[in-house]
């Protein structure tokens, strides 16, 4: 049974999505900062001073709808989401390069069939 789980989280497609979390929650970081730190007070400064971030709508005693953070959160998405859809774009193009052509296949004449063969043979001995 180790065996089998060894071969199983070894295989090459399991460490590749292994990697791939782990850049992808780090690649998420970097969009959480860019978001919250550059473009959010650009925004701010565009709408006169609104902070998004503590945009909420207070309801009863300590609850409140934080639609700033929510509006935060998807910003966040569809930059990685492009990011990701341009990084995939750019991979599919650069796989597309790498391989080789198929290299055209020669087409030989069509042999004789064997019907024709002794329709041949029938004619040369008529003559």
């Amino acid at each position: 049974m180790w065996k089998e789980f060894k071969e199983f989280a070894l295989k090459g497609n399991v460490v590749d999505m292994a990697i791939g979390v782990v850049v992808g929650s780090a690649f998420s970081k970097i969009v959480t900062s860019i978001v919250n730190d550059i473009i959010m007070p650009l925004v701010g400064v565009i709408t006169g001073g609104l902070d998004f971030s503590a945009a909420q709508i207070v309801l009863k005693g300590d609850s409140a709808l934080k639609y700033g953070s929510f509006i935060q959160n998807v910003i966040d998405f569809l930059i990685i989401a492009v990011t990701l859809f341009f990084v995939v774009k750019t991979i599919n193009v650069v796989k597309k390069k790498c391989e080789k052509p198929a290299e055209p296949v020669e087409e030989k004449p069509a042999e004789p069939t064997e019907k024709e063969i002794l329709a041949e043979i029938r004619d040369l001995l008529k003559k």
